[in-house]
């Protein structure tokens, strides 16, 4: 086992002016435990991208024949060929386990999230659970990339059906797709696409739900329309292909320029908080890209999204998608969710609360169940994240402000990570093989980690103890917690407000764990329970001290979000951002991940990338970024009268399984369609409308 010295003699602590010594002390990390065995992991199928769909022309073409007879035939709609793109996108019927599907019926969601309203280019979110996903398209797509071989994957076409780069592979030129139409009709152009980078990405004053900003796609980066379905960007690094991946969901999903354009505050008199506000929840019909759109909200208690008219999408018989005419989403809790997908009175759950995993698979053995499971890899990871900006963002006070200059401190950040008893949090989950110790950084059995790259600072009070008395963190008043140095934060007590979603109870359940684990140490941690939307607005904002987090794609496939593993930017990070001045102040070793993740972006070079990932993984672990918590494999739930599903479909890899399953193909057959639609034979109306039409 490898094992690495560190010395920390002449290390010291600055808080505001006062510098304290600090004691030497010598910490040795292990590498971490191996990962238990599961047994009851699945694998799928790998394919290349073309075996998937391609772009082309059809002889003729298909929709349920209710939509033809009410709308067509009736003058409401022109017949379908006519609302179709001249080349759209097929779906290979050899590429779906169940082939070519039937028209009908609804798939049934439950979610614990709260719709703010449809402008999630300005920031708004829709209530997750795959809402968002089922309405807006992207340049690419990388949800089915589960199943792409290795030698093939990069992102797929999408709104851009193919891609070229220059000699020099500083251009990047994309063709649209010609001829598609938002669902009211309107036709989809290079229009859109410039209108959400002009006005959103590059508008310090609007943030896009998914944080695009400049930096996203590069330093320097531009883009430019040269017609009415071509774009050009223009890198300063030479094929930098990381950023199709930051094409797609959800960092390059355009919204439709015309409905938009209009309340934007740059085109009307409108506010930027008035502009964000323009789409209510109750605003029916929103114009979109995807399969479906919205048609009925009542807060609280549901959101019903009828089959999109102009969706251009079909399979190889011509048939347009999608086959299911209907999704709703019940307004409940997360738990709800799985709880409700298990008993067969909903359709769909990313079974990703632990606290849920036994009794679901007690539930799914048994003959009669409605529901089956398919658990993928350990992509579910927690971490403990520590604000690292000691320069402004957020407007921190004295308190928050001596807390940053703490988690700046490598020595404060090894304390910490040696309090907590990872497998005491992971059983407190749930007991069992599902859980492993998470270190921190890339997660085990993923393509870039390396085992004997990641220092682990396991649990071990005493050390964690004396790191902390030589940081001159001393309880001076006897009440059992720790106090700040004279002159520093008025030599008060320390304590750390822990942000944490309310609406998960896993994440709940970590941050209380992590406050008993503190008291052990003389830390107050302060839980800071938040509702979904608010707790990622305080996160945005740089207001937190510490903050449990479930890590994003960018830990997983590393690929996807690449510019996110280190403040390569601005406001690109999750935990170090600049200040209002857009000023980073960076520890040496951020500076070295910076280098490390900018060195990845710009070589092709697998044996490259992979050497870079092992540097990646150990100047990480050895600095304690953020201080890894437990991760744990997560689990597709969904009933099983629907067909079409791949196998093994991970809940979360390069994006949300509602992604990955390919929802506009799945079906059920005629003859198991329980009547479920709440709206049958309707479809949106207007935008603005009071809801569909019949």
């Amino acid at each position: 086992m490898r094992k690495v010295l560190f010395a920390l003699g002449g290390a010291s602590l600055l808080l505001g002016i006062s510098a304290i010594a600090v004691k030497a002390q010598a910490v040795e990390p292990t590498t971490p435990p191996d990962p238990p065995e599961f047994a009851a992991q699945s694998e799928p199928v790998f394919v290349g991208i073309s075996d998937i769909f391609e772009y082309r022309a059809l002889d003729q073409y298909a929709e349920p024949q209710w939509v033809t007879e009410n709308f067509v035939d009736t003058g409401r709609l022109p017949p379908v060929a006519e609302r179709l793109p001249a080349e759209p996108l097929v779906y290979k019927s050899a590429n779906m386990p169940d082939g070519i599907g039937e028209y009908g019926d609804v798939m049934r969601h439950v979610i614990g999230g709260r719709p703010e309203g449809w402008n999630y280019f300005a920031g708004q979110s829709q209530g997750w659970g795959g809402i968002d996903i089922g309405l807006f398209e992207c340049l690419t797509r990388t949800g089915p990339l589960f199943m792409v071989r290795a030698e093939e994957l990069e992102p797929l076409p999408n709104l851009a059906r193919s891609w070229e780069w220059s000699e020099d592979g500083h251009e990047l030129t994309m063709h649209l797709i010609e001829g598609a139409k938002w669902s009211d009709g309107h036709p989809f152009t290079s229009d859109d696409v410039m209108f959400f980078w002009q006005d959103h990405v590059l508008d310090p004053n609007v943030s896009p739900l998914n944080g695009a900003t400049p930096e996203s796609f590069g330093d320097g980066t531009t883009l430019e329309a040269l017609d009415d379905y071509t774009i050009k960007w223009t890198f300063t690094e030479s094929f930098p292909t990381q950023y199709l991946y930051q094409m797609a969901y959800g960092t390059f999903c355009p919204g439709p320029a015309h409905i938009l354009r209009p309340e934007h505050p740059s085109y009307s008199d409108n506010t930027y908080n008035e502009y964000v506000n323009a789409f209510p929840a109750e605003f029916m019909s929103f114009p979109v890209m995807g399969a479906w759109v919205p048609v009925e909200y009542r807060p609280d208690d549901i959101i019903v999204m009828r089959r999109n008219p102009y969706y251009w999408k079909v399979d190889e018989d011509g048939n347009q998608l999608p086959y299911l005419d209907e999704l709703y989403y019940r307004l409940s809790s997360w738990a709800d969710r799985d709880v409700q997908a298990v008993a067969g009175s909903g359709d769909f759950s990313n079974l990703e609360q632990p606290e849920s995993y036994v009794e679901a698979l007690q539930r799914a053995a048994s003959d009669d169940a409605p529901a089956r499971l398919q658990f993928g890899a350990r992509t579910i990871g927690y971490s403990l994240q520590m604000n690292m900006s000691g320069n402004g963002w957020g407007e921190p006070d004295e308190r928050a402000q001596a807390v940053r200059e703490l988690n700046r401190e490598l020595d404060f950040r090894k304390a910490v990570s040696m309090a907590i008893d990872r497998q005491r949090l992971g059983d407190a989950l749930v007991r069992g093989p599902f859980t492993a110790i998470y270190p921190g950084g890339l997660f085990a059995g993923t393509t870039y980690y390396d085992k004997e790259s990641t220092a682990y600072y396991g649990y071990d009070l005493e050390a964690a103890n004396q790191l902390l008395d030589g940081l001159g963190l001393i309880d001076t008043d006897g009440d059992g917690i720790r106090n700040f140095p004279e002159g520093v934060a008025g030599g008060q007590n320390v304590e750390i407000t822990v942000l944490a979603n309310t609406d998960y109870n896993t994440d709940r359940s970590l941050a209380d764990g992590i406050n008993a684990m503190m008291e052990e140490i003389g830390i107050r941690a302060i839980v800071n329970l938040q509702q979904g939307n608010t707790r990622d607005s305080l996160r945005q904002a740089g207001q937190f001290d510490w903050s449990v987090w479930r890590e994003g794609s960018e830990m997983v496939s590393v690929v996807q979000g690449t510019v996110g593993l280190a403040p390569t930017g601005p406001r690109v990070h999750d935990f170090h951002r600049a200040n209002e001045a857009g000023e980073l102040d960076l520890l040496p070793f951020e500076q070295e991940l910076v280098d490390i993740v900018n060195a990845f972006i710009a070589t092709p070079d697998l044996d490259e990338r992979a050497e870079l990932m092992r540097d990646y993984q150990r100047v990480f672990t050895e600095n304690v970024y953020s201080v890894g918590l437990t991760q744990y494999p997560g689990a597709l739930i969904i009933n099983k009268r629907f067909k079409n599903i791949p196998e093994g479909t991970p809940i979360f890899l390069y994006n949300w399984a509602e992604d990955s399953v390919i929802r506009e193909r799945l079906f059920v057959p005629v003859d198991d369609q329980p009547g479920h639609e709440l709206h049958p034979q309707t479809l949106p109306g207007e935008p603005g409308g009071s809801g569909p039409i019949s």
